[in-house]
């Protein structure tokens, strides 16, 4: 059996922080940008974008950038609007959000760019 990789991550140090599944991975480039915005249009749920600072990111509500972005279809709409989120704040955490009107909730969540903490 192989080690289990413990990954380093705490509260006092904000660079550390895992927020779900894709943190613990490589960063995502563009393209693997565009593919999660695919896969959230495919399922036909509605992307929405959100972001926060660093230091706030697990004890506060994000900050809604705009509304969410019902019935959209356009990938490069979508992906816009992240880059000009993070454009707008480049110190805070930006996540994608997919709502899935079927059950309600989030089916999909992940940080797509990472803020600076002060």
């Amino acid at each position: 059996m192989s080690d289990v990789q413990d990954y380093k991550s705490s509260l006092s140090d904000t660079t550390s922080r895992k927020f779900e599944t894709f943190s613990y991975l490589p960063t995502m480039d563009a393209a693997a940008i565009r593919k999660q915005v695919e896969y959230i249009i495919s399922k036909g749920w509605n992307p929405a974008i959100e972001h926060t600072e660093p230091e706030n990111a697990f004890g506060y509500y994000w900050y809604m950038w705009k509304l969410p972005m019902f019935g959209e279809t356009d990938i490069d709409r979508v992906l816009a609007e992240a880059a000009a989120c993070h454009r707008a704040h480049p110190d805070n955490h930006v996540r994608l959000i997919g709502f899935d009107n079927y059950a309600q909730s989030k089916g999909a969540e992940m940080v797509i760019y990472r803020g600076t903490p002060v």
